[in-house]
């Protein structure tokens, strides 16, 4: 049996089509864009392409501009350092942050950042955060959570926030909400969103920001002036072609997706019923299923399924050799004896595998002492 690769929130096999997109792009593209000559020409137009396929799938009809970046985490640290150093005040991030924006956020001078917790359910208050926000530089929030996968209630968040303080930046990680939930600009109340390309059938490498219009952010680095001085660099064009392709293709598609994601996540139930949902289909996005298993180590969980061809993680990639808790478990109070699995899906995702994978989880969460 090939394995079966239920890690998809960690990254995604690259689409076909973007696979062939970023082949003919090599092929035929391959000069600098910022170069005067039609070859110049040719990749420019081929970055040109990729920033309306991305802004369309964005909702966005003129309202910002797209910053070509090397990730989602590059992304996240234009936005938060790029506006945390052109005002003051503070810095608010959720206490369940990708470190892409907690541990960034606290490498800007003095101690501006502040923390606010979800309740027990995941989910941030809207009062709550406004109340911190106050008197604020930077709010910066993830909009599905990378390890349980719960949803925030962003324009929920962005309107409170902005009742409160007119002039904050709210930005937002999307990094596992692209193209799994939908996301407007003309509604969410964002004045940045970071994007990666590898979380939705694109590239490794290949990342955006999302900047709402007449917001001033300070570059993370200087270089040629290239992207109109935002961020100096060579720009990537089957890249961005690639990633352009990739988000065309997963918002065509997202309701048929997360409509067969909610069915994958039932089969798991039918078959392992003594795993513990950790957030309900109506808080989640329906490509992470986290699940609990009382008694069941973590770490002996994933190290077995994975030496029977069945491919999870135990949180976050990042965290998965930390035996502690992570503040996403902790937040929503997780047993200590309760070990962690976070099943994930893609596109590519098929039924047999997860049928496969849900036999074969459930033999594994009793061999390790728990009834399946």
């Amino acid at each position: 049996m090939p394995p079966i690769y239920l890690d998809n929130a960690a990254s995604t096999r690259v689409a076909p089509e973007v696979i062939a997109l970023m082949t003919e792009v090599m092929q035929t593209a391959w000069a600098n864009p910022s170069a005067a000559h039609p070859a110049g020409a040719a990749a420019r137009a081929v970055i040109e392409t990729a920033r309306k396929r991305l802004a369309a799938a964005l909702g966005d009809t003129g309202q910002g501009e797209i910053v070509w970046t090397s990730g989602c985490s590059e992304a996240d640290a234009l936005a938060v350092l790029g506006a945390g150093r052109t005002r003051p005040g503070k810095i608010v991030v959720s206490s369940i942050e990708h470190p892409a924006v907690g541990a960034t956020a606290a490498q800007l001078p003095g101690d501006r950042v502040v923390e606010v917790a979800p309740g027990p359910d995941g989910v941030l208050d809207p009062d709550v955060v406004a109340a911190a926000a106050k008197d604020a530089a930077v709010v910066a929030i993830v909009m599905v959570q990378n390890e349980i996968g719960v949803v925030q209630p962003i324009a929920q968040l962005a309107a409170a926030v902005r009742a409160a303080n007119p002039n904050v930046h709210f930005h937002v990680d999307a990094a596992q909400a692209f193209g799994k939930v939908a996301i407007d600009v003309a509604t969410l109340g964002a004045d940045s969103i970071a994007i990666a390309g590898h979380k939705l059938g694109g590239p490794k490498g290949a990342g955006a920001l999302w900047l709402k219009k007449g917001k001033a952010l300070e570059p993370l680095w200087v270089g040629g002036g290239h992207q109109h001085g935002m961020r100096g660099g060579t720009q990537d064009a089957p890249g961005a072609a690639g990633l352009g392709l990739a988000a065309e293709l997963a918002t065509a598609r997202l309701q048929e997706h997360r409509m067969r994601w909610l069915e994958l996540a039932h089969l798991v139930h039918a078959q392992v019923p003594s795993a513990k949902q950790l957030v309900p289909d109506q808080r989640r996005s329906p490509h992470i299923l986290a699940l609990g298993f009382k008694g069941v180590p973590a770490p002996a969980l994933r190290t077995v399924l994975a030496s029977r061809g069945v491919y999870i993680s135990t949180g976050a990639s990042c965290k998965s050799a930390d035996a502690k808790p992570s503040a996403a478990l902790a937040a929503i109070n997780l047993p200590e004896d309760f070990g962690m699995a976070r099943l994930s899906f893609a596109h590519d995702t098929t039924t047999d595998e997860v049928a496969q994978a849900a036999t074969i989880l459930a033999e594994v969460v009793r061999s390790l002492g728990t009834p399946a």
